[in-house]
This record gives C-alpha cells, structure tokens and sequence, in this order.
C-alpha cells in the first residue's frame, strides 16, 4: 500500500481528532498552580498526550506547559515542533459559524485552529503512525512537540528547552510549504498618549493581529459628522455614529489579518483615528497617531522603513485601550532577515516621542536565517517536491515568528500550501480536508527524508 493510500486509512480518525482539540478554546487564560497559561490550554495538551498514548507512542508532559509523543530509539531527535493554543475567536466577529465546533462544508474545515495550528499537530500525528506503520528503520527519535503558548510567548519552548535541549534537527508545520529558511526579527513596543480630550477607546483583540474593530467616544460637536460618513463610505468602511449620553460613539468595522502582512488588512484603529482628523477632530492623542502611523504599516513614519532581498518591514497596530485618562495601543514591528533590532531600533530613536506622545520599546527578537542549500531546506524541500510534484515554488522567508526561533535546527514547513489564504488568525479560518491528507503525506515524506540525514 502506498502511502496516500495509508493516510487516506486515517481520515475518519484524523477529523475525530481535530473536531475535540478545535472545540477547546485553547486561548491563553489566567495562570493556575498547574496550568500555567490556563486551564484550557492545559486541557488541550492533555487531550493531544492522550491521543498520542493511546497510540502507543511515549508520552510526555513537561508540567503542562508543553508536551511530546515520541517513537524511535538513538541520540538523534528529529523535532516536529507544533502548538495548540489559539487566538482569540468571536462568533460577532464575523464567524459564520461557531469558531470553536469543527464543522465540514463541501470538503472544507471550519473552525478556529484547523489551520493554526491544530490541524498540522493531528497532521503530524498521523504522519507518525503511518511511518510506524511502514516498518522502515527508525534510526532516530521522533518526537512530535506540543506546546500551549505560541501566539503569546512561546515560553512552552522555552521551558521545553530548558528541561529537553534542542533537536538535531526539526520543523515546526506552522508556516508555508514548501518551507521558510527565513523569519523575520521583531520589535515590540507600546505607544502612550501623554495628553487627550477622547473620552475612551477600544480596539482589537490581539497584538499580532490587524485590529478588526475599534469603538471611541468623544465630546459632542467636536468633529464633522458629513466628513467623517463621507471618509469612511469613500473607503467601503462599515460605521455607526452614534448619540450617546455622555457624548458621541463611533464603531468602525476593519479587516483582520496576521501582523506579518498588515496590508492585507484594514485596520480599524489607524482608519478611525484618520477619519477622525479628515474630519476635522482636534486633539493630541490623534495628532501623534497620525504623524507617527496613520494609515501606513511600512514603518516609514517612525523612520524605520527598509527591505533586503528577501522582503520589507511590517509594522502593526493590533490593540489598544483607555486606562485612567491614558490611551495605550500595541505595535508589532517585522523586520528583514538581515538586519538586526539593533539597527532597527536606532532608525527608529528620533521618532520615539513629542509632546502629544511616546514610543516605548517592549523586547526584541532576532532574525532567524538558514542558507537555501542547507541539508535541513533541501532535505524539506525534497519531501514537498515528490509528493506534491511541485518542482516551481521555492523555499522563502517571512514575516511570521515560529517556535522555529525557539530551538535550534528548526525551520518552518507547511502547514500553508502555496497562494492560499486559510483566514489565520481573522473569521472563518478554514483547511481543506484533502490539503490536510496532503500534508499528513508530505510529512511522512519530510520525517524518512531527515532520518537519512
């Protein structure tokens, strides 16, 4: 039997698997004695553990921050590194349906993680089986790693790497086929109003997501209402404005997207805060925000604006919100391979501050870059390539951050098949189930190709 026939044999097992892990809102929650990022991510670990033990596979849980299924023998460990926490997901965020019930369409998965990344963790399970199943020499151990804190952190690596060490080598299915021998370094920062008339302000969900909504309240009569209906139904943009209490409330609805490519966005934040100052709204706060963002997501108003060979910054307003009179909003910052923070940072030194606002920097981190003709690009790259036939697209950096710059000789491979969009991280995130059974595939394939390595 072949092996797309072999993993064919666990498709009812690889949606059973899924459907339980999606309906687990695994979103990062309160810390507990014994569930360090909540309790619902660590519910999810020990649901994925136990799929794996029960499969037969050695099992185990690195105090609940992150956890391994293991099958081989040797000193080599050959690392599938995945994660089961998820971002936020809001049915009234433009779901149609519920984000955390898998449901099939016409052959396609809904629900949030089937992409991100529950899907390629079940994936890769079931690569692991059919490898045993075929009876080849295991000359090194493999391990598939599940960790629970990867969109807020990573510090399940960490401690992973802490208690385990490194792998010899691994990739984390949590990118794009047929590879990413590049991620972009990063840069974290806050930015503060020091003086503002608005009343309050909320948008956003998630740092590392372009902000969907956002809400403000200001004094009456402060802006021209013509204006601003004109600036935002010239931009296709859904509003409401409306008479309050305590003064006028304005709702903009964006688009939502991953931090690492914001201009496939509309956000929220940056078009309310511009059509506000179109329409003539005069205050501080608004002021800094458009001379030092507006609509821009290059970086080019607070002077880090730059590219190499292999792509161009990003930067992101995700979140923001009033606390005590003061507004705060988060900015995430992707920048080339070839840089460094440092240097990114000190483009950025004269732009930092005035009198209406502030830029803090939060934390760094640096690029990660593995040469196109290393064994571990190559050996990846072969796998893709025989059983996709795929011979065209090649391997590529990208904005997103892994677990890939977590633990050494790792790169990203998969889960995204080349020109989709699966919704990651926006409403309505999706995978095709035949794409999820061409993955298991390739992962089958990627796993002999790194054993001869």
């Amino acid at each position: 039997m072949d092996v797309k026939s072999m993993v064919e044999g666990y498709r009812e097992e690889l949606l059973e698997r899924l459907g339980k892990l999606v309906s687990i809102n695994s979103v990062e929650g309160e810390p507990q004695e014994d569930a360090p990022f909540g309790t619902e991510p660590k519910r999810a670990l020990l649901t994925a553990l136990e799929m794996m033990e029960k499969d037969g596979f050695k099992t185990v849980n690195l105090d609940n921050y992150i956890g391994y299924g293991e099958m081989g023998e040797g000193d080599d460990i050959i690392g599938i590194v995945g994660h089961l926490d998820v971002v936020p997901a809001f049915k009234e965020d433009g779901w149609n349906t519920d984000p955390f019930e898998m449901v099939e369409k016409d052959g396609t998965l809904y629900g949030r993680g089937v992409s991100d990344d529950k899907g390629a963790v079940v994936a890769s399970m079931i690569a692991m089986k059919v490898v045993r199943d075929m009876g080849i020499p295991v000359n090194k151990r493999i391990r598939l790693i599940m960790g629970t804190n990867e969109e807020t952190g990573s510090r399940c690596l960490k401690h992973y790497v802490e208690k385990e060490g490194s792998v010899t080598l691994g990739f984390t299915p949590d990118g794009d086929f047929p590879g990413v021998h590049g991620e972009k370094g990063m840069v974290a920062a806050v930015y503060r109003s020091k003086r503002t008339g608005i009343r309050d302000i909320k948008g956003g969900t998630a740092k590392n997501v372009v902000c969907r909504n956002c809400s403000i309240l200001v004094d009456r009569c402060t802006f021209s209402k013509k204006k601003l209906e004109d600036y935002f139904n010239n931009n296709n943009l859904e509003f409401e404005i409306i008479e309050e209490e305590n003064g006028t409330r304005v709702n903009l609805q964006g688009v939502a997207a991953h931090a690492s490519m914001p201009e496939l966005g509309i956000n929220a934040i940056s078009y309310l805060l511009t059509g506000l100052k179109e329409a003539g709204f005069q205050d501080p706060f608004v002021d800094f925000y458009n001379s030092h963002f507006g609509l821009t997501t290059d970086g080019e108003k607070v002077g880090c604006k730059c590219s190499d060979e292999f792509g161009a910054l990003t930067l992101n307003n995700g979140v923001i919100a009033m606390n005590d009179g003061m507004i705060e909003g988060s900015i995430d910052i992707r920048f080339p391979v070839t840089l460094s923070s440092r240097k990114v940072v000190n483009m950025m030194k004269d732009h930092l501050e005035d009198e209406d606002g502030v830029i803090k920097i939060k934390h760094t981190a640096e690029p990660l870059f593995f040469p196109i003709d290393s064994p571990l690009v190559t050996s990846l790259l072969e796998a893709y390539q025989e059983v996709t036939g795929d011979m065209e697209t090649q391997p590529m950096t990208m904005g997103g951050g892994t677990y890939a710059k977590g633990i050494d000789n790792t790169i990203a491979f998969g889960c995204a098949f080349p020109g989709k969009d699966y919704h990651i991280h926006d409403a309505n995130e999706y995978v095709d189930i035949a794409e999820l059974l061409k993955q298991a595939e390739i992962y089958v394939a990627a796993i002999i190709k790194l054993l001869n390595v």
